[in-house]
């Protein structure tokens, strides 16, 4: 039997660990984190891991001595990492003696680096995937060994994507690990697919709504960082208000202005506005348009085109 090290977390990463466990693969220890109340919507890798008697460990730096010397220990066939969020030294990804891989959230070699799922939406992608690379010290680089494709439908949030990249994941390694067990599978050169792109992490800034953007460019930010991630925002004279769901609207609205409908609130922007759903106010959400309408005015935004819009 196989073994493996495994790092990581997040939803794809639970379903990556029960791949490897559906594969035969013997999963000799699991490295993570400790799972905040925020993401307590799904199954962390080690509640799962648990389940199945797999050791846990979770350490403040990866890359130290001390767990080197325990993967030295493990001696183990593979390293695999699934949404792990730290970059994993040279020294490390040489013990595994059939390989280091890395299972990322796009097609690569489009959208390295962070959040990529976020990223996709923002940017109004229509299809993404998730890819199988051999790890090596730079990020999201070395040979891939399998992708999927994963369509992205118009209203899908990061949270529908992220379970798709799960359920994706899941099939990915369970098609691909059978043959790098064997041996019977090589890699293929990222720079022989295309033009690379890279994004960083995301910042709460990159989630403010500003009128001078285009109704779809805003309905892409809010469904980029819909419940549970922190919801985009939009900013008045008197503070914030945060968007956690509104749709495209064919009505017209002064951008930067709200204005009321039948059914609602319109939120203007450059080309055409959005109607709200859902309004969050520090701790308060309400999806009743009369509420809406008072948190709006109360930070400076009116329907009035001679009052404050947001900025």
């Amino acid at each position: 039997m196989a073994t493996s090290v495994v790092c990581a977390y997040s939803l794809v990463g639970r379903k990556a660990v029960e791949a490897l466990i559906d594969c035969g693969i013997e999963v000799t220890a699991l490295y993570t984190y400790n799972q905040p109340d925020e993401d307590k919507w799904f199954e962390s890798p080690a509640e799962y891991a648990d389940k199945k008697g797999i050791p846990i460990f979770i350490e403040s730096s990866f890359n130290s001595a001390t767990v080197q010397n325990h993967i030295h220990k493990l001696s183990p066939d593979f390293l695999f990492s699934f949404y792990f969020r730290e970059m994993i030294d040279a020294k490390i990804l040489q013990i595994p003696r059939a390989g280091a891989f890395n299972m990322h959230g796009s097609l690569l070699p489009k959208y390295r680096g962070r959040a990529p799922i976020n990223w996709v939406l923002v940017h109004g992608e229509t299809i993404t995937g998730i890819t199988l690379h051999a790890m090596t010290p730079k990020p999201d680089d070395g040979d891939i060994f399998g992708q999927k494709e994963i369509p992205i439908a118009w209203d899908e949030t990061a949270l529908s994507l992220t379970k798709k990249a799960a359920n994706s994941g899941y099939e990915l390694l369970r098609e691909t690990i059978p043959r790098l067990v064997n041996k019977a599978i090589s890699g293929i050169s990222q720079k022989t697919l295309g033009k690379s792109s890279y994004f960083g992490g995301r910042k709460p800034e990159d989630s403010r709504l500003k009128k001078e953007m285009t109704a779809q460019e805003a309905f892409n930010q809010i469904r980029a960082v819909a419940d549970p991630w922190p919801n985009a925002f939009i900013t008045g004279e008197h503070g914030n208000i945060k968007i956690p769901w509104a749709l495209p609207h064919n009505d017209l609205c002064i951008p930067g202005h709200f204005r009321r409908i039948s059914d609602g609130l319109l939120l203007g922007f450059a080309d055409a506005p959005l109607r709200l759903v859902t309004l969050k106010n520090s701790a308060e959400r309400s999806d009743d348009p009369n509420v809406q309408a008072l948190w709006l005015r109360n930070i400076g935004i009116e329907e009035d085109i001679q009052q404050f819009g947001f900025s």
